[in-house]
């Protein structure tokens, strides 16, 4: 990887850990699907020019309903449910449960498309599991008002990530990165606008709260999907692996600095045998296979 591809790299990473940090500071303001609803429709109308050229239009308007289902799965879902999340959970906490997504896209693989798994990706499956107990094990109070609920909303958002994965690569294996992006997000857009009406903020949001909303569209959003679809035609699946690695990182980093989250020692480990797990599930860290003499 080049010095430039890895500036791209890490700046991506910091834009996407910021987006735990924008979500906290929104969602109490505007609720879970008005915030969404702005993430997602901010996003949309940045990438629409897209979808207005004559040649995509027509494959669009030919894979509407694909389109919709992967704007279901890749952003409506797991975007309230992380909504939902921003409630109860620091931005850094939740951002390090964000990390177990190539955990459960390896375990949708396998249990839908029945795609194998290796000794190694089984023993990263352990360990990320053991990873996300460590992170959890004192926070799962299902009781009123407890953050139960609000992890296991980040969980399975991050199952539906595996969903949207996998079916991306079977669904739209021959078209551009950009468009899938932008047709599932004006889909998603569609899906939520409902919800944003039904469910529309208490009262006037502040400055603050409408910057953050904004700063989500448009930064760690549609700046953001291009920035990473580059990468990817740069660097291949190498990028894909590295930033759920540094996400995290810069999550726990941002919710410190500028919500005074506090880092516990747990997390760390937690983090630390988390990241191990994804490591082995990524390929990252293949078991050697002993040579005999």
């Amino acid at each position: 990887m080049s010095l430039s591809d890895a500036i791209r790299l890490m700046l991506l990473s910091a834009i996407w850990g910021a987006s735990f940090l924008f979500m906290r500071i929104a969602v109490p303001e505007f609720g879970p699907f008005a915030m969404i609803f702005g993430r997602i429709g901010g996003g949309a109308l940045v990438l629409l020019p897209v979808l207005l050229r004559p040649e995509n239009r027509r494959l669009v308007l030919q894979n509407k309903a694909s389109l919709f289902f992967l704007g279901f799965v890749n952003a409506a879902l797991p975007f309230c449910f992380f909504g939902f999340a921003a409630t109860s959970l620091a931005a850094g906490f939740t951002s390090l449960l964000n990390a177990s997504t190539p955990i459960f896209t390896a375990i949708v693989g396998f249990l839908w498309l029945r795609l194998p798994l290796l000794r190694s990706q089984i023993l990263g499956l352990l360990i990320g599991f053991l990873g996300i107990a460590i992170l959890t094990g004192d926070q799962l109070n299902f009781e009123k008002g407890g953050t139960g609920w609000p992890i296991v909303a980040v969980l399975m958002a991050t199952c539906s990530y595996g969903v949207s994965s996998h079916y991306a690569k079977t669904r739209f294996a021959n078209f551009t990165p950009l468009l899938v992006s932008a047709g599932s997000l004006f889909c998603a857009a569609l899906i939520l606008l409902p919800l944003a009406l039904l469910f529309p903020p208490p009262a006037m949001p502040s400055a603050g709260a409408i910057a953050a909303t904004l700063t989500l569209a448009f930064l760690c959003t549609a700046f953001a999907f291009v920035l990473f679809f580059d990468l990817l035609n740069r660097t291949g699946a190498t990028a894909a692996a590295t930033v759920t690695f540094v996400i995290p990182v810069f999550g726990v980093l941002w919710g410190a600095l500028f919500l005074h989250e506090t880092v516990s020692v747990r997390m760390i480990i937690g983090m630390a045998v988390a990241l191990l797990g994804t490591a082995f599930v990524t390929k990252l860290l293949p078991l050697k296979r002993k040579q005999n003499a």
